[in-house]
């Protein structure tokens, strides 16, 4: 689920491999390794830690060296140690495999390798794909025709890069449930787990599909499927660069991408709003027809993205008067949902890779659903099978903890209700007309509630604050789906104890744990519930928390009831969560940064999860 690159006919690759490894560094990992094609031998290199341990491991690499691969590895199947760190060999060590995913049959086929002789000496399923294919190498089968039979007998996702010292003209890689791209220039051929590892050599990139299999060459490039049959892939032009990924002046990305969202939402909007005051969306291979016929709308998504999900089934039932669900995509399809062709499955993913969200998808699709995929990344798998595609146009994202692709979705989201509301003439045309200009309104709002973090800071820094452990992050309606991200985000980047609750559960459980010591946030911008919200805020105060309020700029009698306020300009309530999410964004950002944390890498934690 990390970072992938492959080069062959290149002057020297090392030092391509160790770039492009560093490019793909914001998708987190443990551990990282390489391997070089010396002659008739592969010579290897792995390291647990951090890209800078291996690359002060590398310092008696064979010089000049034309084809080698590299990995980082997030842990799965084994321990995150140098050991279980990628490339790994098979037993003569003729074959290297680098590996995104999860080979599911992993213990069957182990057996069966080691009943043949092969020794494994890794705790991981990847091992067990390096055997297999040398075993079909010395059947006699080539190196294209080992690999395509030895992942025709994988069950699970892989995006894998493979080398063969007896081969040296090409390399393998093939892709199933896991991101692979490959390119070319005039003489050096590149494959990787995502653009950025190898923009800097070459623009010309091959996006690839599941079931393919690539034979790379110095300039060459051939694609089959598993069963050998030649296939045209998917040639991209890229002309976007690596500026757009540069800190621009800032710390750190991530303060830098908060600062950013007004122009993911602006981008979102943009073209989204018609002349004719209607709403359009992007790839959409379904009628009006098909919209207004549907029955019930099933929302699927994880973390972050599932929290914009619970945004969305407030305005589409609002908006639209349609039912709406929002499962956690890891556990939809084991819980045997009810679908069918009046359903349609909206799958949320900000890289569009999401192997959770994809199986959902699937899922859907063989019940018979129609599928809308939102997504940040054009061309993702997610995309690519959809009946539909809603691009949030947030631009790249090197933090982990997802901010401006999370306020981009909240705003495609809202278009996808409002277009909803369009095709099933639910709303009023005045009433539709008010909506749209509110919509057009949230780029500027994103800009004036970046104006809390000098006040986030201060919040930050207050002693009973900063050293706080457990912080309850209360909403009601629209804003519960605000505290779950707020809560999430400060766990993610702070290394807190964080739960967000909607206010009124407190009394059925959880205020058996507020007590002096905890700090609560609550967001309480103007709302229909503000009153309730208003009455929960008082039961925790009662009881001797700290509380710090979300409010509407100038509000001054909710802002009586908190010990401290992050304030931020009014807007529809629907809308709100785009406003709101905000100073949390900052709060969590101030308090990490106060801690000395790594708030672009935090621990554990993987950019784009590709594995079940």
């Amino acid at each position: 689920m990390c970072g992938i690159i492959g080069v062959v006919g290149a002057t020297d690759a090392l030092p391509l491999i160790l770039n492009g490894l560093g490019r793909l560094d914001y998708r987190g990992y443990d551990s990282g390794g390489v391997a070089l094609l010396d002659r008739d031998t592969i010579w290897r290199r792995r390291r647990a830690g951090k890209l800078s341990e291996l690359v002060a491991a590398v310092g008696d690499a064979p010089a000049h060296v034309s084809v080698g691969i590299g990995h980082t590895r997030w842990a799965t199947h084994g321990a995150p140690n140098e050991r279980n760190a990628h490339p790994h060999l098979n037993g003569d060590g003729t074959i290297a495999v680098i590996h995104n995913g999860i080979i599911e049959n992993y213990l069957e086929l182990g057996a069966e390798i080691e009943a043949a002789g092969c020794e494994r000496v890794s705790e991981t399923d990847t091992e067990v794909l390096a055997h297999l294919i040398g075993l079909y190498r010395k059947d006699g089968l080539t190196l294209a025709d080992a690999a395509r039979k030895a992942l025709g007998r994988i069950e699970g996702s892989y995006a894998v890069v493979i080398m063969d010292s007896t081969t040296p003209e090409y390399i393998v890689a093939a892709r199933n449930g896991s991101p692979l791209i490959a390119g070319l220039s005039d003489t050096v051929g590149f494959v990787a787990s995502d653009i950025p590892a190898i923009l800097s050599e070459t623009r010309e990139i091959y996006v690839m599909d599941d079931g393919q299999v690539v034979e790379l060459g110095a300039g060459t490039i051939r694609v089959t499927d598993l069963a050998g049959v030649e296939q045209e892939p998917q040639r991209r032009h890229i002309d976007w660069t690596f500026e757009t990924a540069e800190k621009a002046g800032y710390d750190d990305f991530m303060l830098k991408e908060i600062n950013e969202q007004p122009t993911a939402v602006r981008e979102t909007l943009r073209g989204r709003v018609q002349p004719d005051h209607t709403i359009a969306l992007d790839l959409v291979k379904m009628t009006d027809d098909d919209f207004r016929r549907f029955d019930k709308v099933v929302i699927v998504a994880c973390g972050t993205s599932y929290h914009a999900g619970l945004v969305a089934k407030y305005a589409i039932e609002h908006w639209a008067r349609i039912p709406v669900e929002v499962d956690i995509a890891s556990e939809f399809r084991y819980r045997d949902p009810v679908l069918d062709d009046h359903t349609l499955v909206v799958g949320i993913s900000q890289s569009g890779e999401s192997k959770d969200t994809i199986e959902a998808c699937n899922e859907a699709r063989r019940m018979g659903a129609k599928v809308l995929a939102v997504s940040n990344v054009v061309d993702s798998s997610m995309t690519r099978d959809a009946d539909a595609a809603l691009y949030t146009r947030a631009g790249l994202e090197v933090g982990v903890a997802a901010t401006k692709t999370h306020v981009a979705q909240l705003v495609a989201l809202h278009v996808l209700a409002l277009y909803f509301a369009q095709v099933r003439k639910t709303l009023y045309p005045a009433e539709a007309l008010e909506l749209l200009d509110k919509l057009r309104q949230l780029p500027e709002l994103v800009e004036e509630a970046l104006g809390t973090l000098d006040q986030a800071r201060k919040i930050a820094a207050v002693p009973e604050i900063a050293g706080a452990r457990d912080f309850f992050f209360l909403g009601r309606g629209p804003s519960l789906p605000v505290a779950l991200e707020g809560a999430l985000k400060l766990k993610e980047i702070s290394y807190v104890r964080a739960e967000g609750y909607p206010a009124g559960e407190l009394k059925h459980g959880p205020i058996a744990l507020i007590e002096p010591g905890t700090v609560v946030i609550a967001i309480a911008t103007k709302s229909r519930l503000l009153p309730k919200m208003i009455s929960n805020i008082q039961e925790v105060k009662a009881r001797g928390t700290t509380v710090v309020g979300v409010i509407t700029k100038g509000d001054a009698a909710t802002a009586s009831h908190m010990d401290y306020v992050l304030e931020v300009p009014e807007t529809h309530e629907l809308f709100s969560p785009v406003i709101d999410v905000v100073p949390l964004q900052l709060f969590a950002y101030a308090l990490a940064k106060a801690r000395g944390n790594d708030v672009d890498k935090p621990r554990n934690l993987a950019k784009t999860v590709t594995v079940e």
